[in-house]
């Protein structure tokens, strides 16, 4: 596996296109999530010229896995949009904290790869290590995110130092909590 990351200008062209196809893919094609899409690719307001993306890709170039990173002076999703998943507790506006979201690690090759169980695969493993390191280097010193509640699953299996920053919810049909990641864990690989 190999992974890439950095902003949209950082990337190539090309791979850019292939993460938001893989998230049109994954996000409202598998998931059914009802998100504003152009041309089979998925992208938001927060895919912007200073999010960091971190981006998993077999030996022939196919995307496996994707990340968004974003620092929460600038806005971003849990801070606009789910901020009810804080408990009552002001979102996070500081350049040590980062926001991980659109994560997602499925092989649309690998017949056995689901979307129910990327949460709980080695690359799902493999890509928020890498994550969470790249968000580090950008000086991250915490990072929270919105997730599926699988992710808590995922973050206890590899040794993550993570805990709920409020009590899950369901959105849109989807039980959904907002998780807080150290990034100085030592993990279980």
């Amino acid at each position: 596996m190999n992974f890439s990351s950095g902003v949209t200008e950082e990337l190539s062209a090309g791979l850019f296109k292939k993460v938001s196809n893989y998230r049109y893919k994954l996000f409202v094609t598998t998931l059914g999530w009802q998100l504003k899409t152009q041309n089979d690719m998925e992208l938001d307001q927060f895919d912007r010229p200073d999010t960091v993306y971190v981006v998993a890709q077999d030996e022939n170039g196919q995307v496996n896995g994707c990340a968004r990173l974003l620092p929460t002076n600038r806005p971003y999703l849990l801070g606009e949009v789910f901020p009810q998943l804080l408990n009552g507790l002001p979102p996070p506006n500081t350049p040590d904290v980062w926001e991980l979201s659109r994560f997602a690690a499925m092989d649309f090759n690998n017949q056995t790869s689901s979307a129910l169980g990327q949460f709980s695969s080695p690359l799902a493993i493999q890509l928020l290590q890498e994550s969470v390191t790249c968000a580090s280097e950008h000086g991250a010193k915490r990072l929270i995110t919105v997730s599926p509640i699988g992710v808590e699953r995922l973050l206890r299996r590899a040794g993550f130092q993570a805990h709920r920053a409020g009590p899950p919810m369901i959105v849109d049909g989807h039980p959904i909590f907002a998780c807080w990641i150290e990034t100085n864990t030592s993990l279980k690989i």
